[in-house]
């Protein structure tokens, strides 16, 4: 055996059992061999999505210290960490507030709404939290999934669409908005709306995003506020 071999981490391989679906079996045997998985445990983030985030911060400088940011379908609770820890909310010198219909264990230095984004309350709850303009808006909001890759594909849209309305209110000028989407036909229906309203926009697919998965995230930059006539 090799130096190589003797370090390389040994696949996990999951046993059946009558009461597992294959696609059960299949999602927990990429959970546990996932070294983005692992790396989460090992340096206290709350899920793998968290460097997704990460990655993006560190390519298009997302987050400034002292920062407003919004996070939108925040359970279980990783991108609000990275948030938190980038703009100094931790140390209550920048504010990170996150919303989802799931409750979830509170974060150091981020402002947590149980409630469901598409609430009537929703957005004048969060503006209330923020204590002004926002300078990012993130979602990572995703529709419970049925199966059916089109529906699936039009319900996370919907969603997406629904943060980008939110994120034209809220954001002050020069900011940003991160959004995930599904590959299916109507993103880019959105990323076209969004250039009205921002300077840059693009596609991204962090390395942390599954090479299988359809999932992306749309990505705007440089909001240009639009004045009320």
């Amino acid at each position: 055996m090799t130096t190589s071999d003797r370090n390389r981490p040994l696949k996990v391989q999951v046993k059946k059992k009558k009461s597992r679906t294959l696609a059960q079996k299949l999602w927990l045997d990429r959970q546990l061999n996932d070294p983005y998985v692992a790396r989460a445990k090992r340096e206290g983030f709350r899920s793998r999505a968290a460097y997704k985030l990460i990655e993006l911060d560190d390519r298009f400088k997302l987050f400034k210290p002292g920062g407003r940011v919004v996070d939108l379908g925040a359970a279980p609770g990783g991108w609000s960490q990275v948030a938190a820890k980038r703009v100094g909310a931790e140390s209550r010198k920048g504010r990170v507030v996150g919303i989802d219909i799931l409750d979830m264990p509170p974060i150091v230095g981020v402002d947590l709404l149980h409630l469901d984004f598409l609430a009537d309350t929703a957005p004048a709850k969060l503006k209330a939290l923020l204590g002004g303009p926002a300078d990012v808006v993130l979602s990572d909001m995703a529709a419970n999934a049925t199966g059916h890759r089109q529906t699936d594909h039009l319900k996370i849209m919907a969603l997406a669409e629904a943060a980008a309305m939110f994120a034209r209110e809220v954001l002050s000028p020069g900011g940003s908005f991160l959004c995930k989407v599904l590959r299916g036909g109507t993103e880019g229906d959105l990323l076209a709306d969004l250039k009205r309203d921002f300077a840059k926009v693009k596609h991204v697919k962090p390395a942390a995003s599954r090479a299988d998965s359809a999932e992306l995230y749309v990505l705007a930059m440089g909001f240009r506020q639009v004045s009320e006539s």
